[in-house]
């Protein structure tokens, strides 16, 4: 793997068609995502933690635990590209932990062979720390108190700028302007930087990741791997269409 490769690879397929006004009640169908994602990261966390003693006492992840935890990622990148971290696809997330190769968005973190023992124990936080602090404006500190007077406090929400470069786009769509590509690129950017960094943190790599913003919807730093072909006599299955399902897409 050269200097310009990382394990992690980030990928998401604009869609022209995505709907005007859909993203208005993402939130609301997404619902069902965020229950089974509640305990799929509770099991995610638990887990992270077994493999943490495995790699301090044998220097390898446990290959079962790290596909079920990288198809939590998986999962969860779906959703975020379908919502509020890139509004990117109308095409409804599926319900599984596998790679859906026929959906827009991607995700892939190679298997490390051998993990250093001594860095499990600081690349968590104090390795990180550098990168957990750029992610704090990318991605936002989520909900906070702020000291309002002396008997008070109000509470704050945190959106980052990939909050906000989203809500534009999402009120560009809305008034019938299309989807920003410069938009899309920086937002795909920093939630590549962000999967990159989540790899490190949540100890699937020892690849430290590069401070570099690699803008667009396909990962310029590694090809994401190709997909399985079809059985001999079979027909490969052809790409999902995008539906509109309030009907207000644009043509």
């Amino acid at each position: 793997m050269n200097s310009h490769e990382s394990p992690v690879m980030l990928e998401g397929g604009l869609d022209t068609r995505v709907s005007r006004a859909l993203w208005l009640v993402k939130w609301l169908l997404l619902i069902p995502h965020y229950i089974v994602l509640f305990f799929l990261w509770i099991a995610f966390a638990v887990l992270t933690v077994v493999a943490w003693f495995a790699i301090l006492f044998t220097g390898r992840y446990p290959r079962a635990i790290f596909d079920f935890n990288l198809g939590v990622l998986r999962w969860t990148w779906r959703v975020d590209f379908y919502g509020y971290a890139a509004l990117g696809t109308d095409a409804y997330p599926p319900f599984t932990l596998q790679d859906v190769p026929t959906y827009p968005a991607r995700l892939h973190i190679a298997y490390p062979d051998k993990l250093s023992r001594g860095l499990v124990l600081v690349k968590s936080w104090l390795l990180a720390i550098p990168h957990l602090l750029v992610l704090s404006f990318f991605v936002g500190g989520g909900l906070y108190a702020t000291q309002a007077g002396q008997d008070s406090n109000d509470w704050t929400w945190g959106s980052g700028i990939v909050g906000l470069l989203v809500l534009f786009a999402g009120v560009a769509l809305l008034f019938g302007k299309g989807y920003p590509q410069g938009i899309f690129d920086l937002v795909l950017g920093m939630d590549r930087w962000a999967a990159r960094v989540a790899a490190y943190v949540f100890l699937m790599t020892d690849t430290y990741p590069p401070f570099r913003l690699d803008q667009g919807g396909s990962d310029p730093a590694a090809p994401m791997p190709p997909e399985p072909s079809a059985p001999a006599g079979e027909a490969a299955a052809p790409p999902r269409p995008t539906a509109d399902p309030v009907g207000t897409g644009q043509q």
